[in-house]
């Protein structure tokens, strides 16, 4: 058996993050890895965008390590949001490209700095982190948004799992599922004491 390495275990758990990630825009449409499905506009695409800037800042900028291309809203030049959707000239090929550069980026600044080096976010107010902090951060922030990719593919066309070949959840058909539903809004209703409907 061999010893524990932290930077290791962190950057796996990175790495699964950003597999998951991925893997929820297979199979769809160009126009369903971009479509909205809340309010606020949450979609598939511009969750990878967001996470692209979001490894050139943690893993590039903040440790002097300025990763090329870096995007416009990392330096303030974009409008509000422009990290979180993707306009229409901007193909999937190229955030998905992207991203994995930026994420490629973040694993050489990895695999040259020991987990206390310390970095500095740019800004007004610039902080200060260390790389296992930087680690941590990301891994936190991809696995949220991760989660978020899970809820958008399923309102999108029905797909649910974890990863590929994993689903976690229980195989059973529609009906199923439909019966499932149903039990747990009469749960919700029954506790919040609401008739059921009739």
């Amino acid at each position: 058996m061999t010893g524990p390495d932290p930077k290791a275990d962190l950057q796996k758990y990175l790495q699964d993050a950003r597999d998951v990630l991925l893997w929820k825009l297979d199979g769809l449409s160009e126009y369903d890895v971009r479509r909205p499905v809340t309010s606020s506009g949450t979609n598939l695409l511009g969750l990878v965008k967001h996470l692209a800037g979001a490894e050139a800042l943690y893993f590039g900028a903040a440790y002097g390590r300025p990763f090329a291309g870096t995007p416009l809203w990392i330096t303030g030049d974009a409008e509000p949001n422009a990290d979180l959707w993707a306009r229409a000239d901007e193909t999937r090929e190229e955030i998905v490209g992207l991203y994995r550069r930026a994420c490629a980026h973040a694993d050489e600044t990895i695999a040259a700095l020991p987990l206390d080096a310390v970095g500095r976010l740019p800004g007004d107010r610039p902080v200060e982190l260390t790389l296992h902090h930087s680690l941590t951060h990301m891994i936190a922030e991809t696995q949220r948004h991760a989660g978020h990719a899970d809820i958008v593919r399923e309102l999108l066309d029905g797909a649910t799992g974890q990863r590929p070949g994993g689903a976690n959840t229980p195989e059973a058909d529609p009906a199923w599922w439909e019966q499932y539903r149903e039990r747990v809004e009469r749960a919700a209703r029954e506790a919040a004491g609401r008739p059921s409907p009739a």
